[in-house]
């Protein structure tokens, strides 16, 4: 059986994918409330998210964008151009 997959592998990339789609198309807004100093509207389970990938850090009790968090903005940016 080289090559193939088990459902349930296919399963954890799919649900993984769609975790990750969220996670972009809630990244944006997300960056909007941060320039707003609105973090107070955002989910903490979209932060801890952030934070665990790396997108996001917390900075003297402040949560600020990291270099990747940035560079995932710019090409989310130009996607929708």
């Amino acid at each position: 059986m080289t090559g193939s997959r088990t459902p349930s592998a296919q399963k954890g990339r799919d649900v993984q994918r769609s975790h990750d789609d969220v996670l972009r198309s809630a990244l944006l807004p997300t960056v909007e409330f941060l320039r707003r100093r609105r973090a107070d509207l955002i989910d903490t389970t979209l932060i801890d998210s952030y934070v665990a990938l790396n997108w996001m850090e917390w900075h003297g009790g402040s949560l600020r964008l990291t270099v990747t968090g940035r560079n995932v903005c710019a090409q989310l940016t130009a996607r929708t151009k």
